[in-house]
C-alpha cells in the first residue's frame, strides 16, 4: 500500500480538527432537553401518609 503525501496528511489532520471543533461548539450550544413536569395529581399519588 503506498505512503499517504504529507500535504494529504495535513488535510485530514485539518479536516479532523475542524470536525472535532464543530462537534465540541454545537455540544456547548444545544438546549437541554425539556423536563416534563409532573402534574398535581401525580404529586399527591406519591405522597400518601402511612398510617403505622
Amino acid at each position: 500500500m503506498p505512503q499517504m503525501a504529507p500535504l494529504l496528511w495535513l488535510n485530514l489532520y485539518i479536516f479532523f480538527t475542524i470536525v472535532f471543533a464543530l462537534v465540541i461548539i454545537m455540544n456547548f450550544y444545544m438546549k437541554p432537553p425539556i423536563k416534563i413536569s409532573i402534574p398535581a395529581k401525580m404529586a399527591q399519588l406519591n405522597s400518601q401518609t402511612w398510617k403505622w
